[in-house]
């Protein structure tokens, strides 16, 4: 069975933080890969774009009310998403009262602590406009690519969902085109908003 397989069972197709039921997808919870079921979330694409955010101006503290139900969630990703997004919004009254009554035991507790932000010395992963990308990204291509051996190209604007770095070389992502698994080179992508 396949990640996404597993996550749409345990999750029952909803979103594993709102309950959404459309638009949903693999998140790999940083700074853990994403390559078990253990480390990823099912989400929406409202969600994914919140925790995407880098202001809190950005946010939308209605709808992240939904933690008050899913920070009880026993799967340990879920809990962390619920952590970091509660800590992001303790300002709000609710959510530190969330914050204050959720119990993270110390494993889980130090991986929500963990910082996603690359390690300096990190290998950092940047499209061909600079922008940073992070495992789960959605890009699109901005060329036709051909793909060696797979017999077919990848045209542009193609869009690929849940991208995976590739840990040892910054130039280069990982994502399925055409349902075959490629290496793209990460000048001839540009990240989706």
């Amino acid at each position: 069975m396949s990640i996404e397989s597993e996550l749409r069972v345990r999750s029952g197709n909803s979103c594993e933080l709102c309950a959404a039921t459309e638009n949903l997808s693999l998140w790999s919870v940083a700074p853990k890969s994403g390559e078990q079921a253990e480390e990823a979330a099912w989400l929406c694409t409202t969600c994914q774009t919140q925790l995407s955010t880098t202001t809190e101006a950005e946010l939308d503290v209605q709808h992240w009310r939904c933690l008050n139900e899913s920070m009880w969630s026993q799967i340990p990703a879920i809990q962390v998403l619920a952590w970091r997004m509660l800590t992001r919004l303790s300002t709000e009254a609710w959510a530190q009262n969330a914050l204050d009554s959720l119990y993270l035991d110390e494993a889980t507790l130090a991986w929500a602590q963990a910082s996603s932000q690359p390690a300096e010395d990190a290998l950092v992963h940047r499209d061909s406009n600079g922008a940073v990308l992070q495992a789960g990204d959605t890009v699109t291509l901005i060329k036709d690519l051909v793909v060696k051996g797979a017999n077919f190209t990848a045209k542009r604007g193609t869009a690929v969902r849940n991208i995976s770095l590739v840990a040892d070389n910054a130039a280069q992502i990982e994502g399925r085109v055409n349902d075959q698994h490629i290496v793209i080179l990460t000048q001839f992508v540009k990240r989706s908003t």
